[in-house]
């Protein structure tokens, strides 16, 4: 069972706090989004916390993990 990491682009603003929070998962493009925005990743059980900190970061709440997965 792999978790799943995904942001939803139509509320990403760009702040940058989710791959600061989770440089193991997450990067940033030329503009400043994080690469992520609107699609979704598994996350590895060594780096859930990492996506779970990327979460907790995310002002507009456009970062979400799905554990259930």
């Amino acid at each position: 069972m792999t978790a799943r990491l995904s942001v939803d682009d139509s509320r990403c603003m760009g702040h940058g706090r989710c791959y600061d929070a989770a440089p193991g998962l997450l990067s940033d493009d030329d503009e400043g989004f994080v690469t992520l925005r609107g699609q979704s990743m598994g996350v590895p059980a060594e780096l859930l916390n990492e996506a779970r900190r990327a979460v907790a970061a995310c002002p507009e709440r456009a970062v979400q993990l799905d554990e259930s997965t």
